[in-house]
């Protein structure tokens, strides 16, 4: 967190800060081609980014407690929420634009999310940082076709806090049809055909 300035220095300061940030994530989505950060990452430069280190988590049916309810507000100003989406399995992924693994894993979620359309499983983002502007240009530069509610104000991680570590983002979770958590990938989708395989199981479960 940063620490709060008093006085007009320091609101001058944060003002530039919040500026800079907002150019560099600008400059950073722009152009499809090229993605230094995510090139970085993959290659093994972390950046001192703080992530999950890939743990792949099953939860049994027996085990899985009682399903969560969340709602929130999606890119597009619709509102989004577990009813909604109620009777379907679904893979909600957490992540901001500036995140470096989330860059590196939104192409195989995206590939991901076209094989499941219309069969079985939703895919739902979740954006933890951004503004809807943002969130939208990261979709446009990456091609994401499924939706994203901001959650800027942390009403979703709250609702999945103990599921949801604050630090490991990105985390996917596989939601099963009765709203419950059934698996979670704490770090970046690094083995797609690994989360192919944790939705194609929590779909027969409800077949």
């Amino acid at each position: 967190m940063r620490a709060l300035h008093s006085g007009r220095t320091g609101r001058l300061r944060a003002s530039v800060v919040g500026a800079a940030i907002a150019i560099a994530a600008s400059v950073a989505l722009a152009g499809c081609t090229s993605d230094p950060l995510a090139d970085q990452y993959r290659d093994g430069d972390s950046k001192n980014y703080i992530a999950g280190d890939g743990t792949v988590t099953e939860i049994a049916a027996a085990d899985r407690g009682e399903p969560i309810e969340y709602q929130g507000t999606a890119t597009d100003g619709s509102t989004i929420s577990s009813s909604d989406l109620a009777g379907k399995v679904v893979v909600m992924n957490f992540w901001y634009a500036e995140c470096a693994p989330c860059r590196a894993e939104a192409p195989d979620l995206e590939k991901l999310a076209t094989q499941y359309d219309g069969k079985g499983a939703e895919f739902l983002g979740v954006n933890v940082r951004n503004q809807a502007a943002t969130a939208d240009s990261f979709a446009q530069t990456y091609g994401i076709t499924y939706p994203s509610i901001v959650d800027s104000d942390g009403a979703l991680q709250l609702a999945f806090a103990g599921t949801v570590a604050p630090n490991a983002v990105p985390t996917t979770l596989v939601i099963d049809a009765q709203g419950r958590v059934a698996a979670r990938i704490l770090g970046q989708v690094t083995e797609p055909s690994t989360l192919d395989t944790l939705i194609r199981d929590t779909i027969a479960e409800t077949s």
